[in-house]
């Protein structure tokens, strides 16, 4: 594993992580009819894990010697509630693979450092895939 390819890959990473900061502001506002407020509230919460992904990868692209993209992955677009839940889960569960297979490429490289961030991060998107599906029990 070559550093190239690891910055490149964490730079996919960071565009991921900006889509899904826009995706959950965007979809909070969005969110309509009984399930609003919770909906909002579930989306606002996820922002903050998000930008905290955001930084760390823009950070660690820095360290290696990378420059961080500043431009996210397109938003999908979601016309209800539960499309936006499964939007939502979607994206997360491509994101957790994608860290998976950024945490091997971490390892490979021998940032060791990197690979243990990157499996909190997987946790971290795993908690938020976990309640998505619980959402889409509820939602009509």
């Amino acid at each position: 594993m070559d550093k190239k390819t690891l910055i490149d890959g964490l730079n996919r990473d960071l565009a991921g992580e900006f889509q899904a900061i826009i995706m959950y502001i965007h979809y909070a506002a969005a969110a309509t009819g009984v399930d609003r407020i919770e909906l909002a509230e579930f989306f606002e919460k996820e922002i903050q894990d998000e930008l905290r992904h955001a930084l760390f990868l823009a950070n660690k692209i820095t360290a290696l010697g990378g420059v961080p993209v500043d431009e996210p992955l397109p938003v999908p677009k979601a016309s209800s509630n539960r499309e936006m839940i499964e939007r939502v889960l979607e994206a997360e569960e491509r994101t957790i693979q994608n860290y998976v297979e950024r945490m091997k490429q971490a390892e490979e490289f021998g940032d060791y450092g990197l690979a243990n961030d990157l499996q909190e991060i997987i946790s971290d998107e795993t908690r938020h895939k976990e309640e998505c599906e619980k959402l889409l029990r509820g939602v009509a």
